[in-house]
């Protein structure tokens, strides 16, 4: 559950044009302090490419911040076209004195996608009703929206399916995100944070805890941290009574008493809430002063416990006989309350973004441990250490050394971002301990480094934790991951680093500690050495080629990187255009990590020829520069090289030059070719799968007419006359790999007897290297068979 904070104002940014909501009139206070959000606005005005804007967005405040030292920091969420874009979120930071000092961002470039669904409302919940394992109690309406969590937007359906878990005893509001355009599944998560275990007792000890009354009567109600109350469930789960005694002395350290629970489960919302008030300054999980009500003896034999973005609630254990109250358990889940309520929209629950998530709670969880000091349950770093999960006195994870428990990463890899977030988390959990404690034998455990990586000398837990505190608090974008080539500032790395310059200074011990500690556990950056001298960044077009007629135009993605030091604006220019040719940029500047879009427009006058156009990029500290190749056409004629360019095109001497999903080349029986004996058959199981076929050819320049064809044949088991459950794309793609163009979406609403041939021009791509695709996916029912033949690209 998503929580805004109140936001000092509001702004808009609509087709590039940034307005802030009028206020009413108010008399001025002697000598104002600065208004963070007024510097923001003054900002986002000024450099609106740094957060890759885009006709059509709107911005709203979400929060604002500002330092001691009256820097300040304001987050905004995006919608684009009225669509709300998950992803988009970003911070303006400004310096002391108001002026510009960066952003967070997390679009790698601007969105430029459409915002009509192709898949229906009806279809998207059909399709999260049957992700839902359990029983459904109610399903919320789709939301259509922008997921951008990649940095790349495309249009897709939200759908929250309510219900219980299949332990029957944990509520469930599992959100599905589906592809708007395919259907395909991109993502869920369930907005339940659960711990499961087996636990194994009383946690805490003889502890202090405030609660409200006098005389004869107290009830387990905290005054001093926002009324957060502890009730007893009676192992039911719903009607929840607040505990209460007459002498204020509750429990006795075992089951026996049924208070025994409730005063671990005080006790650690207490501790959760002191430790973000006196380490970090931030008024409890909420940040409003407002306590968190706990709820204990959950459920029947509940092996459990969880948040649900308001509560915590914790099951009995096996037996009811274990209660899962633990005092890391407790700040773990509370602290995901805080992530939900720091960044907007969560840092998102899958992937890499996802494992930053659940090692963020890890690492709190464990240093509430520590600020806590219990007398029966120290701190240490592991994670679930008491509740024994494992069932043989193990603990659930190792900060040390993640991938002890058998399926964390101690180190990041390419596969890191494919782990389920409890698994991925170990590379930023293993990060925080040898930033805190250093590598090799430690009190706490050994740390081993990563590769070849030098020896870490850790800086302490105090230093450690308001780092990382405050990379979450102040820079942190929802998307933000742990390797980002795309966009490089967008990562822990990179964030971390500013939250330790800003804390401790850039190049001292805290910053370099950070630098080692990352690169022990093998995530690299763009970050310079300490030594090095100032801020560089390199520019690059891809493709560094291309092709357009006499009035036409080509356009090319530009992109910048940090090569040393931090990221600066980069503002973009094209020389060496031929006559009457115009160069235009898509932002026309960017903060170096991100991208715009260079398109170069001929005139009916522009001489024919091959030109070399120099892409410069201006910074604050260099100057740097790419090529790009520019061909031009005349309107007709010079075609030297006719004919058709695809091998194999009718599939009919083995698989050889099509690369994807060679399998689907063949000769089936129920699927007659259009010709000759063999097709290539997409899909067709009735269940979900996704296959595609490609292939790359090179377009001469200077041709008239350059037509893709084929012959298609869509049969289908679907009834449905409106939902397009399966589809097939039809694709052109660049040399590496990128979408240019999706040509065409055919499905099971274009079912018939029979082929029909389909055709487009390529003429667009002329003089370039490209490759065709066509990608096939099904839901999880009722079959579609896309079979293709006869292809062709004829150029004349």
């Amino acid at each position: 559950m998503k929580r805004s904070l109140a936001a000092v104002s509001a702004a808009l940014l609509t087709s590039g044009v940034l307005t802030c909501v009028a206020q009413s009139a108010q008399a001025a206070p002697p000598a104002p302090a600065p208004d963070p959000v007024a510097r923001a606005t003054s900002a986002l005005n000024a450099h609106p490419g740094a957060v890759q804007a885009a006709d059509g967005e709107s911005y709203a405040v979400y929060s604002s911040k500002v330092d001691a030292s009256g820097a300040s920091h304001v987050r905004y969420t995006r919608t684009y076209h009225g669509l709300r874009v998950r992803g988009g979120d970003f911070v303006i930071h400004t310096a002391a004195n108001g002026g510009y000092a960066g952003t967070s961002v997390g679009l790698a470039s601007p969105l430029t996608l459409g915002t009509a669904a192709r898949i229906g409302a009806a279809a998207a919940t059909k399709t999260a009703q049957q992700r839902f394992a359990g029983k459904i109690t109610s399903t919320d309406s789709p939301e259509l929206f922008v997921e951008a969590s990649s940095g790349q937007g495309r249009l897709a359906w939200e759908t929250v399916v309510r219900g219980w878990a299949p332990d029957g005893q944990t509520p469930s509001r599992l959100h599905v995100v589906s592809d708007a355009t395919t259907g395909a599944v991109i993502g869920s998560f369930d907005e339940i944070e659960t711990v499961t275990g087996t636990g194994n007792g009383i946690y805490t000890g003889t502890v202090s805890i405030d609660t409200t009354g006098s005389g004869s009567s107290y009830s387990m109600v905290d005054p001093v941290r926002g009324n957060g109350r502890t009730c007893d469930l009676n192992n039911g789960t719903s009607t929840c009574t607040t505990f209460t005694d007459a002498d204020n002395v509750w429990g006795n350290g075992s089951n026996s008493d049924r208070a025994s629970a409730g005063v671990d489960a005080h006790f650690g919302a207490a501790m959760t809430f002191d430790y973000y008030k006196n380490v970090h300054g931030r008024n409890g999980i909420f940040g409003n002063g407002t306590g968190v009500p706990s709820r204990v003896h959950y459920g029947k034999n509940y092996v459990n416990a969880y948040w649900d973005g308001a509560q915590m609630t914790y099951g009995d254990g096996s037996g009811n006989s274990r209660p899962l109250v633990s005092l890391d358990v407790a700040g773990h889940e509370m602290s995901h309350g805080v992530t939900e309520n720091v960044v907007p929209g969560d840092l998102t629950y899958s992937g890499e973004s996802g494992g930053l998530n659940e090692a963020t709670s890890d690492i709190f969880g464990n240093m509430v441990e520590f600020y806590a000091n219990a007398p029966s349950d120290p701190g240490d770093y592991q994670v679930g250490e008491k509740i024994n999960i494992n069932g043989n006195g193990t603990p659930l994870r190792y900060m040390y050394n993640p991938s002890l428990d058998g399926s964390s990463d101690s180190c990041w890899s390419t596969s890191t971002k494919n782990k389920d977030v409890h698994y991925s988390s170990g590379v930023a959990n293993h990060f925080f301990f040898n930033l805190a404690e250093g590598t090799g034998a430690t009190a706490y455990g050994t740390s081993p480094v990563c590769g070849s990586a030098p020896a870490v000398t850790g800086i302490g837990r105090a230093k450690a934790e308001k780092i990382w505190f405050r990379a979450l608090d102040v820079y942190f974008t929802s998307n933000t991951s742990y390797v980002n080539t795309s966009n490089p500032g967008n990562t822990a790395r990179a964030y971390s680093l500013r939250a330790a310059a800003d804390l401790y200074g850039s190049c001292g011990t805290e910053y370099k500690a950070v630098q080692a500690a990352w690169t022990a556990v093998n995530v690299a950056g763009n970050d310079a050495p300490c030594g090095s001298t100032g801020n560089d960044f390199s520019v690059s077009a891809s493709p560094t080629s291309g092709s357009t007629s006499q009035g036409g135009s080509v356009s090319t993605t530009v992109a910048t990187a940090v090569t040393s030091g931090t990221a600066q604006t980069v503002t973009l220019s094209a020389g060496g255009l031929p006559a009457g040719a115009t160069a235009t940029f898509n932002p026309t500047s960017v903060t170096a990590g991100g991208s715009a879009t260079l398109t170069i427009t001929t005139a009916a006058s522009t001489p024919t020829g091959t030109y070399t156009v120099t892409v410069t990029g201006t910074g604050a500290s260099a100057t740097h520069t790419a090529s790009y190749t520019l061909t031009v056409t005349g309107t007709g004629g010079g075609c030297t090289s006719p004919g058709q360019k695809l091998g194999n095109p009718g599939f009919e001497s083995g698989t050889s030059p099509w690369t994807g999903s060679t399998g689907t080349i063949g000769s089936f029986s129920g699927q007659p070719a259009h010709s000759g004996s063999r097709v290539s058959y997409l899909n067709g199981y009735g269940y979900s799968a996704s296959e595609s076929i490609a292939q790359s050819v090179s377009l001469p320049a200077g041709c008239a007419a350059y037509t893709f064809s084929f012959w298609l044949h869509i049969d289908s088991a679907e009834s449905t006359s409106s939902t397009a459950y399966d589809t097939l794309k039809v694709q052109v793609l660049n040399s590496g790999g990128t979408v240019l163009a999706t040509l065409a979406t055919y499905s099971n609403l274009n079912k018939a007897a029979g082929y029909s041939q389909k055709s487009f021009s390529l003429a667009a791509y002329a003089g370039q290297t490209v490759s065709v695709k066509f990608l096939g996916a099904e839901d999880s029912s009722l079959q579609t068979s896309f079979v293709i033949d006869d292809t062709a690209i004829d150029v004349s």
